[in-house]
């Protein structure tokens, strides 16, 4: 029997099942259904006194269905889908073509009735007729789509090598989820139960599948006993925290923790299985969404030129993307990386959003210590706003290269604030780190001297300073090391096992940066919150989990030059003021005056020509007298 199915299948389907059926075939197979809805409606009405049925006249009768619902279909385009994934929107179709072809038919009839009776009585069915065919043609063509439906699931359906799930969610999220997996006849899931933290759902059924307690599935034992190897979350709207618990709560049973994307991520308003994603570890931060003041960061970005250097890294590239939502005039993208660079503008120029935009895109490689150039492009361009992101950020590779460090991220930073001055830029927003605060290192002390100068400068330019700690995910952080060595098979290296940092995702803090460029009167720093400290080895495990690789050894290997064992976000001296974002605070520093400054900067610059480390890093502990070296050659300066 099955084979005799298959050979069905086979020819609707064609030899292989990828290949689909011509559209003119569904068409004449709905217009076969009219024409046996007909027969079989006339013979329903006669059924019980056969001797009133004129054939004459009801073959004369009979080329009115197949006309006007002919007329329906090629409108409506109700055999435009594929059978073998028929759904809702395919009965809504079918449904309004024959219901309007019902109302078309009855109405005219009504007409010539009234107006030329003997064409009504001639070549019009009785109204009985009329609504038997009407149910009769609804019934058939959306029984055979169901038909064709459930024959192509069951006939190639991947019934081998299953992997045994549990749904997490029974509300809108995880019903569309299941009907989503039962349709797709290459989904490697089963689904062997739902969970739901609502009461209310508890006990009751999905075609078949109970809904649980957490309590009850979430268990060593269910796990086991039922084989489940893998959880998938499809509650869009769970809040972080939830979200978090769930996450942690699958991988210490050893499950492979998956979700569905927001409502709004769905193609079309459609979800497939393709959307199904792991976890990532930006999901084990467990924080709260950031909601943004539109209307402050639109005021600051709409029709103004903005220039962002560093363009092609991790920051000023969001920087970027989250700024043309805000329909810049124009958008002018700076780095030095020739390759990241191209790379970004292919991203963006093909991006949909931002594709028929291309003409307010400017990308510009050079280096910000150039003088010359960023002249150059300051005079082309005459930027309003700019997001000064480049700058050298490696604190072990900054503590063996002071001189380069000095030179990009104190100079380099100084040149560009200098010409935003010049020529009368509006908003310089600075990306700075928690690591200038009481730093211990080059890099940190190097951002710390750039905070500094850029608060000490006069005149009509806005400065502001935005502080975060690690984003994670950024190129260089310990994410996508950790990655790469769990792909290598280990070991995971962490300098010490009791090393704390604070974590933001890369949107996040770009969105923290414009919100503060926005808000920023001229001589803030801004300070993020971070939320809580993450041990750096709690992270290597969490990630060895999501990558179920606990065969992965960690290992500690002993403090880098400058590093330090805890980060802070506020030096000693200071305290925050509250803005009108609680994720952003306003820290009150020391004020500097500019020729106090410019006399600074000037002995660092005679020591940077020396190109001797000591004497660079001697000159900036004079600066910043709380920079004090940690496991580093400079701990003798201090």
């Amino acid at each position: 029997m099955r084979k005799l199915v298959t050979r069905i299948c086979n020819f609707i389907f064609g030899k292989h099942k990828n290949n689909t059926l011509p559209r003119y075939w569904i068409l004449a197979t709905d217009m076969a259904i009219v024409f046996i809805a007909y027969v079989i409606a006339v013979v329903l009405v006669y059924f019980n006194d056969i001797s009133k049925l004129n054939l004459i006249v009801d073959w004369k009768r009979v080329w009115l269905f197949p006309l006007v619902y002919l007329i329906s279909f090629l409108l409506s385009k109700t055999y435009d889908g594929m059978l073998r994934y028929s759904g809702f929107n395919d009965i809504r179709k079918i449904f309004s073509a024959c219901t309007w072809t019902l109302l078309f038919i009855v109405f005219s009839k009504w007409l010539f009735i009234k107006f030329y009776h003997p064409f009504a009585v001639n070549f019009y069915p009785p109204f009985t007729i009329i609504g038997y065919h009407y149910l009769i043609t609804l019934v058939l063509m959306i029984m055979l789509r169901f038909t064709i439906r459930r024959l192509y699931n069951e006939v190639y359906k991947n019934v081998s090598n299953k992997i045994n799930t549990i749904i997490y969610g029974a509300g809108d999220g995880g019903t569309i989820l299941f009907r989503t997996l039962e349709q797709d006849t290459y989904s490697k899931y089963k689904i062997k139960a739902f969970v739901d933290d609502d009461p209310k759902r508890v006990g009751s059924q999905i075609n078949t599948i109970k809904v649980y307690a957490p309590n009850e599935v979430m268990t060593e034992e269910y796990i086991l006993k039922n084989n489940i190897e893998v959880l998938i979350i499809a509650i869009p709207s769970l809040d972080e925290k939830r979200r978090k618990e769930i996450i942690e709560q699958g991988l210490a049973l050893n499950l492979d923790v998956k979700s569905v994307p927001s409502f709004d991520k769905w193609v079309d308003g459609k979800l497939s299985t393709s959307q199904i994603q792991d976890i990532k570890i930006e999901d084990l931060l467990g924080r709260q969404p950031i909601t943004l003041s539109n209307e402050n960061v639109s005021r600051e970005i709409c029709d103004k030129v903005v220039l962002v250097t560093g363009a092609a890294g991790s920051i000023g590239s969001e920087i970027c993307r989250q700024a043309m939502l805000y329909q810049p005039k124009q958008l002018i993208m700076l780095d030095q990386a020739e390759s990241p660079l191209y790379d970004f503008q292919f991203e963006m120029n093909n991006t949909v959003q931002f594709k028929e935009m291309k003409d307010r895109m400017a990308y510009v490689i050079t280096n910000v210590k150039d003088p010359v150039r960023m002249r150059e492009v300051f005079e082309k361009y005459h930027p309003q706003v700019v997001f000064h992101a480049a700058a050298y950020k490696h604190v072990p590779f900054m503590e063996e290269n002071p001189y380069e460090a000095v030179y990009v991220n104190v100079f380099g930073t100084k040149l560009v604030a200098d010409l935003a001055t010049e020529y009368g830029v509006e908003k310089f927003v600075m990306i700075s780190t928690d690591k200038a605060v009481n730093p211990t290192n080059v890099m940190g002390a190097t951002k710390r001297i750039a905070e500094i100068y850029t608060q000490s400068r006069k005149g009509q330019t806005k400065f502001i300073t935005t502080r975060f700690g690690n984003v994670l995910g950024s190129n260089g952080s310990v994410v996508p090391l950790f990655r790469k060595q769990i792909e290598q098979g280990g070991p995971i290296t962490v300098t010490d096992r009791r090393i704390t940092r604070y974590f933001m995702t890369i949107p996040e803090a770009c969105s923290l940066v414009l919100e503060a460029g926005a808000i920023g009167e001229g001589g803030d720093i801004f300070v993020f919150d971070m939320g809580e400290k993450i041990k750096i080895w709690d992270l290597a495990e969490k990630m060895r989990k999501l990558a179920h690789r606990p065969d992965v050894e960690i290992i500690e290997t002993g403090l880098r030059p400058g590093e330090k064992l805890y980060e802070e976000v506020l030096a000693n001296e200071e305290n925050t003021i509250k803005t009108d974002n609680e994720k952003i605070m306003h820290a009150v520093v020391r004020k500097y005056e500019t020729e106090e400054v410019d006399g600074m900067i000037e002995k660092l610059q005679n020591e940077l020509e020396t190109c001797d480390p000591m004497k660079i890093v001697a000159q900036m502990k004079a600066i910043v007298p709380e920079f004090k070296s940690n496991n580093s050659i400079f701990s003798q300066l201090d």
